[in-house]
């Protein structure tokens, strides 16, 4: 087959997804395509997608893309049409809010079959709150233009089917997956910290309740927390950490890789307020590290309860922290066994192998 993914920015877990499936199908014989923005990522973004050639035979195309909605939108549609036409595309695959609108709509223009991963995109909004309509009104008005929908997890088909509506359109849950080189247990740095946070440095991320509930845990004993990312919200947080007296107990290094990431400390502390279905939650699994996450969108299709927390409470994970630093020995052996039972199930393979076929099944409609 010859596939043709899109999206907007070449940063996250979306992205990270879209390399996946092109080194996945690559492998599996298909030709690849991405086209997405220019004016997102930096050098990172540049390095990655760099890598990635050797997985796309059909090239690499970046065109500027605006965040917020605009009469941009239909020049890039058109763009994509013509790319996906000139190409000789079998199916376009639009990945996040932005992707699935080119995706969509080129594909209705060029007599093109479609598919749309959300990635969460439109679903953070509510119909009743401004913006909420513009943005999930747009998506109810766009199922009908695809041909089908392949979702990451049950929360985000069950989320998107309550909120939008599925039109009818064929549907499948395909869990994103993990290489087998990834499932290895990282050397910790010499100066690792009790925990470690990997995010982009939001309110949605819940940093903020992550500083709170360290200051709880602090005044009973010593914990040191290392926060891997970068984000418009950093200079709030490291405000707050002061104002907290956290001291040097809290670290801000930007960001990193996940593999150095996950050398610098010993249990990930994830309180999100809301997600979809993070890689960050797979690779820490992968890596037999201890986790604490919030109990939000699918994480829950990953770990177990006992890992899990209330979102949005920093009483409950400052308990949950403190719990898991008075037993560490108990929370390794959890992270081991979780890993040995998630290990071929979260394969990359197989979920590339998964959206091939539902691409044949749309494709034969």
């Amino acid at each position: 087959m010859r596939i043709l993914h899109v999206f907007r920015s070449p940063v996250g877990g979306l992205f990270r997804h879209v390399r996946d499936l092109a080194r996945g199908q690559a492998a599996l014989g298909h030709d690849v395509g991405v086209f997405c923005d220019s004016s997102t990522g930096g050098g990172t973004a540049t390095e990655l997608l760099a890598a990635s050639s050797v997985n796309c035979s059909l090239g690499i195309n970046q065109n500027p893309i605006s965040k917020l909605p605009g009469f941009g939108d239909v020049t890039t549609a058109l763009a994509v049409r013509s790319l996906a036409k000139k190409l000789q595309i079998d199916v376009i695959h639009g990945h996040g809010a932005k992707g699935g609108l080119y995706a969509r709509l080129a594909g209705k223009l060029a007599g093109i079959p479609s598919v749309y991963t959300p990635h969460g995109g439109s679903l953070h909004y509510e119909w009743k709150k401004f913006p909420g309509p513009i943005f999930l009104g747009t998506e109810r008005a766009l199922t009908r233009a695809g041909s089908g929908f392949i979702f990451v997890c049950e929360f985000e088909k069950n989320l998107f089917s309550q909120k939008i509506g599925l039109a009818g359109r064929p549907s499948v849950v395909v869990h994103n997956g993990l290489w087998p080189e990834e499932f290895t247990t990282p050397k910790l740095s010499a100066d690792a910290t009790d925990l470690l946070f990997v995010g982009e440095m939001r309110k949605l991320k819940g940093v903020d309740i992550l500083l709170n509930a360290l200051a709880l845990v602090q005044k009973h004993r010593p914990v040191t927390l290392t926060l891997v990312g970068d984000g418009a919200e950093l200079a709030e947080f490291k405000t707050m950490a002061a104002s907290l007296q956290l001291g040097t107990m809290v670290r801000f290094v930007g960001r990193r890789s996940m593999n150095e990431a996950l050398t610098m400390g010993r249990a990930m502390i994830l309180p999100s307020r809301n997600e979809s279905f993070p890689y960050v939650v797979l690779e820490t699994v992968a890596a037999g590290m201890p986790i604490i996450a919030s109990a939000v969108g699918g994480i829950g299709e990953i770990l177990p309860a006992s890992m899990l927390c209330t979102a949005g409470d920093s009483v409950i994970l400052a308990e949950k922290i403190s719990a898991l630093l008075e037993n560490t020995a108990q929370a390794k052996l959890s992270a081991d066994a979780l890993v040995k039972s998630l290990g071929t199930e979260l394969s990359a393979g197989t979920m590339c192998q998964k959206i091939i076929d539902f691409y044949q099944t749309v494709t034969a409609r």
